[in-house]
């Protein structure tokens, strides 16, 4: 067996597990809150560990719309400092990631006189308030120019458009690069490692946890100066490991997002829907050459890992599409759904749009510190103060945070990204790291070929993910470290045999776990794919997926 296909993971388990000092901090939760917490943290020289009970990024953080924003919702709710707060932070993504971050133009159409006026100054807004951080100038189009660049938007009354600009990544490379950046800083980061109970001192309070890991079903005890709740939708499960009778503190929503072919939305250039009849924003976004579409709102009564969309919500975003696109989106067109989980702070009101994207945080009478709220934009802020919080409770030494202008692995400025040779350009999202997927790839014949056709991905990546990621599960691979289940469900299902035979060659598992993991992520994947109509079943003779 390779050694480096399982050292990292190992390790990273040896270190967790037969660790004599406690920890200056333990992190529960390895979504775009917790990575951004154990970064924080080691950057500062703290010794950190991260557990995360699946994989990471699993859960809401995989889930986004893919954008980098300041909020134009917020902003129409007066939410001026929360705007602002973002279109900071956006700017320092942009320069510390610019692999992963780029500027991504929108255009608002419009079909009633006072449409172009009333979103053009709100828009202008935006770009005073970003000030020098902005992506590029807002300005009201006339109805030829919006076509011009989205030849697919329905012309039907179309009065103007207006331009603006925001910003789109790719969440789980992004959530990848503050992983491997915060084992490069030394911190100890586990994937499938669950925390299944608090430890106590002496005197009542919270000194660390009792871990599970997910491989071998084995539990240890670690112990730390400060334990961090960074669970997402699942925060009020850890608080009640601390506190049985916590109240509920999370408010749980979903939304979804409908996937389709390019040619619905042909350009680089998005729509955003600044209204839909349930009182959000819709956006419709080209993203790694596919068309993406959400998002929906869904009071939910709890969370779950693969939350599943709902008919109405399918419906709905399908017949929203239709009011903007030329040519209707039909359920038989939808690649693939994904749904995400916003772990909303609880508020006075019934209704989850309302309540707050704004990051709170709770210290119990135990000293379980909870972090909960935000959005991908802002998680280098909340991490900062979740880690002011955490130096303030447990004691630390003062370190003042130096993430600002920190580089995340993989980090290639604009400037020297060098042209990747056909038909290898989507590996820029590795940023530097692709010249080691391309070495990879020349290792061994066939390495360097499509896993299908209909995706750009390549048999080489799985052995880098393996080796360098912590992929562990075909999901892992199929789902986060590229994104072929997000982009086209039954393609991810026809690559899944090929990537669990790499997977097992590399990391030396037998043909059982190979048949086992395809038998797994193919029942997994059948969620993403939605049904035709009945008439359309009828007419092929199969379901989508």
């Amino acid at each position: 067996m390779n050694k480096s296909s399982t050292t990292t993971r190992v390790e990273m388990l040896a270190n967790a597990r037969n660790r004599q000092e406690p920890f200056d901090v333990l992190v529960i939760g390895g979504g775009a809150t917790g990575a951004g917490l154990a970064l924080d943290a080691a950057s500062r020289g703290f010794s950190v560990l991260l557990v995360e009970q699946s994989d990471f990024g699993k859960g809401t953080s995989s889930r986004s719309t893919k954008l980098v924003h300041g909020g134009v919702r917020y902003l129409e709710q007066g939410n001026i400092p929360l705007v602002m707060e973002a279109l900071h932070e956006r700017e320092l993504l942009r320069l510390n990631a610019p692999h992963l971050v780029h500027d991504l133009p929108f255009i608002v159409p419009t079909y009633a006189f006072w449409e172009a006026p009333f979103y053009g100054i709100g828009l202008k807004v935006y770009d005073l308030l970003a000030g020098k951080a902005g992506f590029g100038k807002s300005k009201v189009l006339p109805a030829q120019q919006v076509v011009s660049a989205i030849p697919t938007i329905k012309q039907d009354g179309l009065k103007h458009g207006v331009l603006y600009h925001d910003g789109q990544f790719d969440d789980t490379r992004l959530l990848l690069s503050l992983i491997l950046t915060a084992v490069q800083k030394g911190a100890v980061i586990l994937n499938y490692a669950s925390a299944v109970g608090l430890t106590r001192s002496t005197t009542g309070r919270i000194d660390g946890a009792e871990i599970q890991d997910g491989e071998s079903g084995e539990k240890f005890t670690v112990k730390a100066r400060v334990v961090i709740n960074a669970t997402g939708a699942f925060t009020d499960e850890i608080r009640r490991l601390s506190r049985p009778d916590a109240e509920r503190l999370i408010s749980p929503s979903q939304g979804i997002h409908l996937v389709f072919d390019r040619s619905f939305l042909p350009g680089d250039t998005a729509i955003m829907v600044p209204h839909t009849s349930d009182g959000r924003v819709m956006f419709v976004i080209p993203w790694h050459d596919h068309a993406l579409v959400g998002t929906t709102d869904t009071p939910i009564e709890k969370a779950s890992l693969e939350p599943k969309p709902l008919a109405q919500e399918i419906d709905f975003v399908l017949s929203t599409a239709s009011l903007y696109l030329a040519k209707p989106p039909r359920r038989e067109d939808i690649l693939s759904v994904f749904v995400g989980i916003r772990p909303l702070v609880k508020g006075g009101t019934s209704s989850t749009k309302a309540l707050s994207r704004d990051h709170t945080i709770e210290i119990d009478d135990g000293g379980l510190l909870t972090i909960c709220g935000g959005k991908w934009t802002t998680y280098r802020r909340m991490a900062k103060d979740g880690i002011d919080k955490a130096i303030e409770s447990g004691g630390l030494a003062q370190v003042p945070c130096n993430t600002k202008e920190l580089r995340l692995h993989g980090y290639q400025p604009l400037s020297s990204q060098a042209e990747l040779p056909l038909p290898y350009g989507h590996l820029q999202v590795y940023g530097s790291e692709a010249a080691t997927v391309l070495a990879i790839a020349g290792e061994r014949a066939g390495w360097e070929k499509r896993l299908h056709p209909s995706l750009p991905y390549i048999a080489a990546e799985v052995i880098h993910a393996a080796r360098h990621e912590m992929c562990r599960t075909v999901e892992d691979f199929l789902a986060r470290r590229v994104r072929a289940l997000f982009l086209n469900a039954r393609a991810a299902q026809e690559m899944s045999l090929a990537v669990a035979e790499l997977l097992a060659g590399e990391l030396g598992l037998s043909r059982s776990w190979q048949e086992e993991q395809v038998r797994l992520f193919q029942e997994l994947s059948r969620q993403y794919c939605v049904e035709p109509t009945k008439a359309t079943f009828a007419g092929s003779g199969k379901p989508a997926c």
